[in-house]
């Protein structure tokens, strides 16, 4: 059945949308004349390879600078780009990556093998068992990524103390309680989260509580505060070492 929904889905939002893509590949294009497709290459379902397709919005060879989280003062976002990424175009594109069976419409974000799933701990592997999303509850409440890691010039490290943890988390108890009643309401938030971020974050909140999801998890993601710092899940002992060896 989900995969039934994520075709349907999948096909009506390519061919509702169609006019706001091509109208974006153009203008990626037309700022500096290089193809305004960029293929990322991500990790999928059971540690398998494939290529992400998303509207580009860096410098050509942006990704061989190394560095794979990005905050919002990255200079190898290009002007274009500022807006793709602001209002999240460069995620339309990932819906041919559903066609093909690549990803699903929600699921836990796909990652890098470097700097990403090269790190996972046992547990976080989990989240290899499912196909990787367009969007999910973290793409909600981790939706200004950008901002948070701002003008760090250690971004990914930034990302790995303090937002890996809860989306890993978050990624984990979608995992474990997926249905496509909960895909809706995902897909609903996220529609939502354009609009009033607050309005968004308060249906989190809900689905959370009553997915029974740990009291912490929820008070990070009601997002009222500066993100602390965590262990990833499966990982306290590492996180515990690295602390000793920071502060020694």
């Amino acid at each position: 059945m989900k995969r039934a929904f994520d075709i349907l889905f999948s096909g009506l939002v390519l061919l509702a949308l169609s006019p706001v893509m091509l109208s974006a590949l153009f203008l990626v294009w037309f700022h500096d004349r290089h193809s305004p497709i960029y293929k990322a290459r991500r990790v999928g379902r059971n540690d398998q390879d494939f290529m992400m397709i998303k509207i580009r919005s860096m410098v050509v060879n942006a990704d061989k600078t190394g560095v794979n989280s990005t905050g919002v003062g990255d200079n190898r976002i290009t002007p274009v780009g500022k807006y793709i990424r602001r209002f999240k175009l460069d995620e339309l594109s990932q819906f041919w990556n559903v066609l093909k069976g690549d990803m699903s419409v929600v699921g836990p974000r796909p990652n890098t093998r470097n700097w990403g799933v090269d790190l996972y701990t046992q547990e976080e592997m989990k989240l290899l068992s499912v196909r990787p999303g367009i969007t999910d509850l973290s793409s909600i409440v981790f939706s200004d990524e950008g901002d948070i890691l701002g003008h760090s010039d250690e971004a990914d490290a930034l990302y790995n103390r303090i937002i890996r943890p809860w989306k890993s988390r978050l990624g984990l108890l979608y995992v474990a309680k997926s249905s496509i009643f909960l895909d809706i309401q995902i897909i609903w938030l996220t529609g939502v989260a354009i609009v009033s971020k607050p309005a968004a974050l308060r249906g989190v909140h809900r689905i959370l509580t009553r997915l029974g999801a740990d009291p912490e998890l929820i008070e990070v993601c009601r997002r009222e505060g500066t993100l602390p710092a965590a262990p990833p899940p499966g990982g306290a002992q590492i996180f515990g070492a690295a602390l000793a060896e920071a502060e020694a």
